[in-house]
């Protein structure tokens, strides 16, 4: 992990208290806490899911846990800014390249859609149960998303004019950033139905001819 990277989590998190001094440490069970509960959140319910199973999961005493987390609506908030940690880390390593007009377009569309493959029950699991967190984690799970937006505002801004990009309007850049944000959630939410009919590759073949049709109309 980048210096850089490292530091956005810290401060992503930083709201969340925790009896650790070690930010790296942190940071890295924090993660191995998420990917152990998300599926405990999905299998059993939010409500179900205690703090125990937490625990048990993640592989902790229930004492190690609140040294790291101090509640169920923590791990929950820190499931969304994972998402957006693992989108960002994404979206940063193919815009290090050579910028390419439309192709750079489809490689950021390609990484972000699998990275909501990859954590598509994070992504479910986040739509699911937001509206349990405390009314402060809601606010923040709602930055999140806004944030993951922007970073294709930020894209597609930053591609604007360049190579065989064209010059795109202020309104479409906003429709274009939302449209690649939600249909990546499709996929997660809408997969016990589409995997049916498209591999994930397929899949993000059809939606980036969907998105970059709207830049040639």
């Amino acid at each position: 992990m980048k210096k850089g990277e490292l530091k956005e989590i810290r401060k992503d998190q930083s709201e969340v208290p925790t009896q650790i001094k070690n930010p790296e440490l942190v940071v890295e069970r924090r993660r191995q806490i998420v990917d152990s509960t998300v599926h405990l959140f999905v299998e059993h319910g939010y409500h179900k899911t205690t703090t125990r199973m937490i625990a048990k999961a993640a592989g902790f005493s229930i004492g190690s846990l609140y040294e790291y987390v101090g509640s169920k609506e923590d791990v929950l908030y820190l499931v969304c800014e994972a998402i957006h940690a693992e989108v960002e880390r994404a979206v940063e390593a193919t815009l290090s390249g050579e910028v390419r007009g439309k192709e750079t377009l489809a490689e950021v569309i390609r990484e972000y859609f699998h990275v909501c493959d990859s954590m598509s029950d994070h992504v479910l699991l986040m739509y699911q149960v937001t509206q349990f967190l405390p009314k402060k984690w809601q606010i923040r799970a709602l930055e999140n998303e806004l944030r993951i937006t922007d970073i294709f505002v930020q894209v597609i801004n930053k591609l604007s004019g360049k190579v065989d990009f064209p010059l795109v309007e202020e309104k479409t850049v906003t429709m274009l950033a939302h449209n690649i944000s939600v249909l990546g959630h499709m996929w997660a939410f809408r997969r016990w139905d589409l995997a049916r009919h498209f591999t994930i590759d397929e899949y993000i073949e059809y939606q980036t001819d969907f998105v970059l049709g709207r830049l040639i109309a």
